[in-house]
């Protein structure tokens, strides 16, 4: 999917933990990722605290908004352990090596190595987690849903045959 590598490393920034840094890349955000800018207007909107509680709130205290892609497709099964060697796996395969403090399957993540790579295979076998995770996220009524909106859009249909 070339040309929606500015997207994606947009995304992952706003689905980040909004720190000062953050704050800072704002007007790049905007100006760069129109379509976020329903998550990006809010966020200038929006001061510092009650953005960074928010962020909380979402995706901290509420296990059905969870950014970490394994969760949604194994759960706390044995399964997602190996599902995490693979995000691993993709990411060596591509020379980077990933050394986050989150583990390799938080979307942000993700969408930052589709960024640099240009492969969407991840993202495209975890269609159907993101779009749940859309739905929960206009549902609970945040501006969040916006970044899933615009990442969604850019993805085919997950190929028949795909683990789930």
């Amino acid at each position: 999917m070339p040309g929606f590598e500015v997207l994606y490393q947009a995304a992952a920034l706003c689905l980040t933990y909004p720190d000062d840094d953050f704050r800072a890349r704002l007007p790049l955000l905007r100006e760069a990722a129109p379509q976020l800018r329903g998550f990006t207007d809010h966020a200038a909107a929006t001061g510092q605290g009650e953005l960074q509680a928010h962020y909380v709130e979402v995706f901290d205290l509420r296990d059905r908004h969870s950014l970490h892609l394994s969760r949604w497709t194994d759960g706390d099964t044995r399964d997602r352990g190996m599902s995490l060697v693979r995000f691993k796996e993709l990411y060596r395969a591509h020379g980077l090596e990933f050394t986050g403090e989150e583990l390799p399957d938080f979307l942000p993540a993700v969408l930052e190595f589709a960024s640099r790579t240009g492969d969407t295979a991840m993202l495209t076998e975890h269609r159907d987690a993101l779009e749940q995770l859309r739905s929960r996220l206009t549902a609970f009524g945040t501006p969040y849903a916006c970044v899933l909106d615009a990442v969604c859009a850019t993805l085919p249909p997950a190929p028949a045959g795909v683990r789930r």
